[in-house]
């Protein structure tokens, strides 16, 4: 397959179930804005921070490797081995869940039980939820292995919306419940979603005559259980070693990924008041890169894999193939930075307005709005790092991919402890200020990297992080247009006021987009082209 149409391959896949995820992000969206009306920063805290890592934890030292293992390579394997295998998550998550509940129930700092009732039961039903949700992995493996993607989009995302609405209901009829009612809604999250995939087997398996049961190495669900015989090993050794050295490895990125909420968590930086205000606007500022980065990310990923060759420098490589690489990265920089700077300009101005439209006076006061406009610089470093890294990490070879997690071996370190300093030093928000210097550390490096990788080429992908004056001159001029009407018009003088806010805001990004459009006219082609192609392919198909 030649490097365009691998190209036309990745933009496909970065669309496919993107809107059926918008969709069903935005109902979750709008249900969590009315369950946040009813409680309170300490309960959130508890919920979001405390028990959610309880869970997150759990799950990750029982699963991760496990699914980094048994998804790599090996097309040809003995299916029976790898679902035992996988079928060891569960003892595991049990072991887990009860050594983490021991820590969070007694070494760790209890609510006051008039604030946060029921907190015991919370930490118990969290951790069996996790083991609960382990019972799904062999089939949510076997899905993927096999490239069921509309599957795992609609039974995550039913199972969110339903948790949602079952923990409305729950708050507006029974509050004094506390924390039992989000007990029972993430327990109820946990069954439904092994449920949608049992469920799904259980009918693609019954149906013989279909293609994808065909396709399947299992042909009954029984087969899916575990399975012992004389002949061969109970586990593939070489998949349950490979299994420990990816333990070994993900852990750096679980301390990464949770590290604000280890520090919140075991050094007590932060009341439980605070940590809820944080991890609402942690939410609600991620919301663009799950939404809109992560897909990007992950699909042209595998184009750049596909594309270009690890153990090889550019000058020995296809110069088709390195030209190409090199158009797609310097238009993905573009957008990355275009879409960063956007959220960055006007998330200044209406970051108080944006928390009192969604949760109410609890977040747009105090410290809620100086979170979320700091989170919005944040974002521009996340849209850039990504699409540095999914270049820098399809590119490098296998001894500077070892290099580079020793390097974040030091950063995992070096972020935790500038958490701890920055929030002593300044609230909450030194936490998105310590993810942001951690970020643009990453960046640097694999922006040395790419110079590195084209420096012997004619060809130059970093040009797209430098816009045109002009536009620049836009983003100044709208960000300090959006910055005089939010002191005149946002947030305490009525509805009528917000809409006219809202107006100006409007005005401004249509003026904005509209001169991205006349002067970024390489990245216009680009997207021109490339959203043709998915629609040009689906015709065809």
């Amino acid at each position: 397959m030649g490097s365009r149409e691998v190209l036309g391959q990745a933009a496909r896949l970065a669309s496919s179930g993107l809107l059926l995820q918008v969709l069903f992000r935005l109902i979750t969206f709008v249900l969590n804005a009315f369950i946040l009306r009813f409680l309170s920063k300490e309960i959130v805290g508890i919920v979001n921070v405390r028990l959610t890592l309880l869970y997150s934890t759990t799950i990750f030292l029982a699963r991760e490797a496990f699914r980094r293992a048994c998804l790599s390579g090996a097309a040809q394997r003995d299916w029976s081995q790898t679902l035992n295998l996988l079928w060891l998550t569960v003892p595991l998550g049990v072991f887990w869940s009860l050594f983490l509940g021991w820590v969070w129930l007694q070494l760790l700092e209890v609510p006051d039980p008039h604030v946060v009732p029921h907190y015991g039961t919370g930490v118990v039903v969290f951790g069996f939820s996790a083991v609960v949700e382990l019972l799904g992995e062999p089939f949510w493996v076997l899905a993927q292995a096999h490239m069921f993607v509309k599957l795992k989009v609609i039974a995550e995302s039913l199972s969110v919306i339903l948790k949602s609405v079952l923990t409305a209901l729950l708050v507006l009829w029974l509050p004094h419940w506390g924390l039992y009612i989000f007990s029972l809604a993430q327990l109820f999250y946990t069954t439904l979603l092994v449920l949608c995939y049992v469920i799904y087997f259980a009918k693609v398996l019954g149906s013989p005559e279909s293609a994808k049961q065909q396709a399947l190495p299992v042909s009954r669900m029984t087969n899916l259980l575990p399975s012992m015989t004389r002949s061969r090993a109970f586990v593939n050794w070489e998949e349950a070693k490979l299994t420990w050295s990816f333990f070994k490895q993900s852990f750096l990125k679980q301390i990464l990924t949770e590290g604000e909420r280890y520090v919140m968590t075991f050094l007590n930086v932060l009341n439980f008041g605070d940590q809820g205000v944080y991890d609402i606007v942690n939410n609600l500022g991620s919301l663009v890169a799950r939404l809109l980065f992560q897909p990007i990310e992950e699909s042209f990923y595998i184009f750049f894999a596909k594309v270009l060759e690890r153990e090889k420098d550019a000058t020995l490589q296809k110069q088709e193939d390195v030209a190409v690489a090199a158009v797609v990265l310097e238009s993905l920089l573009k957008l990355a930075l275009l879409t960063g700077l956007t959220i960055t300009v006007f998330g200044f101005a209406y970051s108080q307005l944006v928390l009192d439209i969604y949760g109410g006076a609890m977040l747009s006061s105090g410290s809620g709005p100086v979170l979320l406009r700091a989170y919005c610089l944040y974002v521009l470093l996340l849209a850039i790092n990504g699409v540095t890294e999914c270049f820098t990490f399809a590119a490098m070879s296998k001894a500077e991919v070892d290099r580079y997690n020793f390097t974040m071996l030091a950063l995992s370190s070096s972020f935790l402890m500038l958490s701890y300093v920055l929030t002593r030093w300044c609230g909450s928000v030194g936490f998105i200020l310590a993810n942001c210097f951690n970020m643009g550390i990453r960046i640097m490096q694999s922006l040395y990297f790419i110079y590195r990788y084209y420096r012997k080429s004619p060809h130059r992908p970093l040009d797209g992080l430098f816009l045109s004056p002009v536009l620049l001159g836009t983003f100044a001029l709208s960000g300090g247009i959006t910055a005089v009407s939010e002191v005149f018009l946002c947030c305490e003088r009525g509805w009528l006021a917000r809409l006219a806010h809202i107006a100006v805001g409007a005005l401004c990004l249509g003026v904005t987009l509209g001169t991205a459009f006349l002067t970024e006219t390489k990245l216009i082609h680009f997207l021109r082209t490339q959203l043709g192609v998915p629609r040009l392919a689906d015709k065809m198909t």
